[in-house]
């Protein structure tokens, strides 16, 4: 499927416009940050008429409907063309750095046990210019698109569009992000990584494990039936060993379930002693958030807990850190995207 971009060449193309005139459309989105065609000046009138008889009065396709906005975090939640809608989060840090969570599936058919995404089911995949709209709006609304991240809702390497929107993100006259600018988050779809190695080297990888253990990660995550955890963090070292790239290991803290010591003494194995792979992996942890709508409820662990874990895992020699969470009092937080027009959030 042709992008909004390639469609607006193609039909100036057609027209007889000449070149230069794409270019001007280019420079005042990505340059001047305008939206409209109705306020691209530098355009005859005729032109701005025929755009937006073509393609309407924007030049982004999403629409944004509901805003939840408490200052450091905000989430924002888009209609897409048929009535889907998806949810993006914008996370504001000291010294005004600004990072976008965005999502690349309606919906999600993996079902991973604590997060709310999974309850809803796969809707569909999203297009890459419904993926990079989520960022157009933003950037044109005057935000800067420091870090981008692929963790809202649905599993990015399950979608084939996820690599031409990166095609679109990284493009030099259109977003022009620079691949480490951008972090990919997977739950460890095998083709997709080895893909990423090869198109993408340079974006960030997270691996998404929770459990050390093939039995209860089979449990609590069932793509693991699949693409078992030990060949995944095998093809994510060939992945090390390609692009010379850190890898994080995301790792969800539940009571009781995946936080015990011999968990991080599990995982510390895991990671320790791959040849030359072993001290670019960095593991992630990150306290639970609650939300009602999974099937099976989980409660976060201790601070105390994750403390102990942490420095189990640091004492292994293994590089981590605990995820900053102010996310969760929108339900903007990790694990917690679900749309749900039915209640404010």
């Amino acid at each position: 499927m042709n992008t909004i971009y390639e469609k607006i060449h193609d039909l100036l193309n057609e027209k007889n416009v000449p070149e230069y005139r794409f270019n001007q459309i280019l420079h005042s989105i990505f340059k001047q940050r305008i939206g409209k065609y109705e306020d691209m000046k530098t355009l005859p009138q005729s032109i701005r008429e025929m755009l937006i008889s073509e393609f309407g009065s924007t030049v982004y396709g999403v629409r944004p409907t509901l805003e939840n906005d408490l200052g450091q975090v905000g989430k924002m939640l888009f209609e897409l063309c048929d009535g889907n809608k998806v949810e993006a989060v914008c996370l504001r840090y000291q010294r005004g750095w600004e990072s976008f969570c965005i999502s690349s599936q309606c919906g999600c058919c993996f079902g991973c046990k604590f997060c709310a995404t999974g309850t809803l089911g796969l809707k569909r995949n999203m297009t890459a210019e419904e993926i990079t709209d989520q960022l157009l709006y933003f950037f044109l609304s005057g935000h800067n698109l420091d870090s981008i991240s692929f963790m809202g809702m649905g599993e990015p390497l399950a979608n084939p569009n996820v690599f031409e929107a990166l095609s679109i993100l990284t493009n030099p006259d259109l977003f022009g992000l620079s691949q480490r600018r951008i972090t990919l988050s997977t739950i460890g779809m095998i083709p997709g990584i080895r893909r990423m190695t090869k198109d993408y080297p340079q974006v960030n990888l997270a691996y998404s494990l929770h459990s050390p253990f093939e039995d209860q990660r089979n449990e609590l995550m069932p793509i693991n039936k699949k693409y078992p955890l030990h060949d995944v963090i095998k093809v994510l070292d060939s992945h090390i060993q390609h692009t010379g790239r850190k890898v994080f290991i995301a790792y969800i803290l539940l009571n009781q379930i995946n936080d015990s010591m011999k968990h991080a003494e599990a995982l510390a194995n895991l990671l320790q002693g791959r040849d030359t792979c072993s001290h670019l992996y960095h593991v992630d942890l990150i306290p639970y958030n609650y939300m009602d709508k999974t099937e099976q409820h989980f409660t976060p662990s201790s601070y105390h807990q994750v403390q102990r874990f942490q420095k189990k895992l640091r004492d292994n020699g293994i590089e981590v850190t605990v995820r900053a969470q102010f996310g969760s009092r929108v339900n903007a937080a990790c694990g917690q995207l679900y749309v749900d027009t039915e209640k404010p959030h």
